[in-house]
């Protein structure tokens, strides 16, 4: 007992810590997002005409994006929705950097009734480690 009360920081950063990995594994299942890998978004580029919709700022997407994608950052995402109506019930693949963004994205698409909406696991970073193409 003495040794939880003489390390209770400690203790707590390391439960604490846990808790994170453990959300950062199954948090977006929690929130309804399904996840898809650089193998999946390709079969639904592919063979389902997904819309890869990249939520970056305008200088990433210059730097490299997934070819053919359709640039809308996060932040302006809600006020330009009417541009996706017509993906509403088709398959979008959703892209940043590292898949964070991409997620939140997913939370406002799939709150405004879109359907079929898909988060590229680890983003764009993912997509390049898979040495699939970018176009600048």
């Amino acid at each position: 007992m003495q040794f939880l009360l003489d390390n209770f920081i400690m203790l707590s950063v390391v439960v604490f810590s846990g808790v994170m990995l453990i959300w950062s594994f199954i948090g977006n299942k929690v929130r309804g997002i399904t996840e898809i890998d650089t193998a999946a978004a390709l079969q639904l580029i592919n063979h389902k005409g997904a819309l890869v919709l990249d939520v970056r700022e305008q200088n990433e997407f210059d730097s490299g994006h997934i070819l053919k994608a359709k640039l809308i950052p996060l932040g302006k995402l809600s006020s330009r929705l009417k541009e996706l109506e017509s993906y509403r019930d088709k398959p979008i693949v959703v892209a940043c950097r590292s898949g964070q963004r991409s997620a939140s994205a997913c939370t406002l698409l799939n709150k405004e009734g879109y359907t079929q909406v898909h988060n590229l696991g680890g983003g764009v970073t993912a997509w390049q480690k898979a040495k699939l193409p970018l176009e600048r």
